[in-house]
């Protein structure tokens, strides 16, 4: 039987044709009442993806624009935080103070028409505006509607504001994250934030296929904090076996040996051999072929005991090698090995540059949401836009 389809709806501001007819999302209209990062990262993948993107801004704006330095200064003089230009890619943006019922009436105009909105305000507030899913799927049954909060709209907590560090301390990730005897670490990143913006739309995404099969959207309930504990992944799976909490290991791998960072002549390398076969590989290479019938080092299980002696050995010869010299070396004998790149190294790389990993819109540097397809391709037609460009 035919599912039910929503009846056609007004455009409003919405793009008279795709941004790009041969992108994946073509035609697809998103409406984000999002800021900072999750939300906003969430709506530039679905803009890469082709989606028509509307960022609703305050008249402030998304307060990102002014995390700076580093700055990025258009043509015409305006100054944004590079910041910003990192979730925003794609977009159209608009102003809307929703204290003013006229601007109140045309974001709700614009929901009625869209396929998705994408919000990340404090859990109920959204409500006193009439914007919140209740309000606005009346209006528009087949409406997928993307909440983006720190700890959801239920639990002793959802009312709270989310904040990625402290969301990386509550998850779990940071009592896992950095040396034994040292602090606790945050990543590098804010990981929960944008792990929370990638699950985001891999939810929209799921809501608008059921959404083929019903005709009716949803709402998508989205945390960061459930999202941070759902990569804890084998972590997980090891305190619910042994109900011990699995222990800061810096570099090292609580399940492989030998697997770490290790001393070259010039530097450090990462040496990741991950099986038997790889370890008795990297034994040869190093000119330990003698250890190859030590039944310390014979099995993972063995390797692991004995791991602090194991490195020390290994540590012993890696540092007699230039790193140029045995990364080739590695990559001749099929031996998992890499340099630690700082971020212009990263950029630098034959196989990044290949893969177009770095664009450039309106002078303007980005990174391409990673999606490489057989018969589509990006929207990556414009940079991040001024606040309230487009009306």
């Amino acid at each position: 039987m035919t599912p039910a389809r929503c009846p056609p709806k007004p455009r409003g501001m919405w793009l008279d044709a795709p941004r790009n007819p041969n992108a994946p999302l073509a035609g697809l209209k998103v409406l984000e009442l999002a800021r900072v990062l999750a939300g906003p990262w969430a709506g530039q993948i679905l803009a890469d993806l082709g989606a028509d993107v509307i960022k609703v801004e305050s008249p402030e704006g998304d307060g990102t624009r002014l995390w700076g330095p580093p700055w990025i200064e258009r043509e015409n003089g305006d100054r944004e935080a590079a910041y910003y230009h990192a979730a925003n890619r794609g977009k159209r943006s608009i102003v809307a103070d929703f204290r003013d019922a006229g601007d109140l009436g045309r974001v709700a105009e614009l929901a009625a028409s869209a396929d998705v909105v994408l919000e990340n305000f404090k859990t109920g507030t959204l409500a006193k505006f009439g914007l919140d899913y209740a309000a606005l799927s009346a209006a528009n049954q087949g409406l997928v509607y993307c909440s983006i909060t720190g700890f959801g709209q239920t639990g002793p907590r959802a009312h709270e504001a989310g904040y990625d560090f402290v969301v990386q301390a509550m998850s779990g990730f940071m009592a896992l994250t950095g040396e034994p005897a040292g602090q606790p670490m945050k990543m590098g990143i804010s990981i929960s934030d944008l792990t929370c913006g990638l699950y985001s739309v891999i939810g929209i995404q799921a809501a608008l296929a059921m959404r083929e099969r019903t005709g009716r959207g949803q709402h998508v309930d989205m945390a960061l904090l459930d999202c941070s504990v759902g990569l804890l992944a084998s972590q997980a799976t090891h305190f619910f076996t042994t109900g011990e909490n699995p222990p800061r290991m810096g570099n090292e791998h609580a399940q492989v040996s030998a697997y770490g960072v290790f001393p070259v002549a010039d530097g450090k390398v990462v040496l990741a051999p991950a099986n038997d076969g790889l370890f008795r590989r990297l034994l040869a290479l190093l000119g330990r072929g003698d250890l190859l019938g030590d039944e310390r080092f014979a099995t993972n299980e063995s390797r692991l005991a004995n791991r602090a002696e194991l490195d020390a050995m290994i540590a012993a010869e890696t540092g007699k090698w230039q790193l140029a010299e045995l990364l080739g070396a590695c990559g001749e004998a099929g031996i998992p090995a890499g340099p630690i790149n700082p971020i212009d190294a990263v950029f630098a790389d034959p196989q990044v540059r290949e893969r177009g990993m770095r664009i450039e819109l309106d002078g303007i540097a980005g990174v391409r949401s990673p999606f490489t397809f057989s018969g589509a391709e990006l929207a990556l037609d414009h940079p991040s836009p001024r606040k309230g460009e487009h009306g």
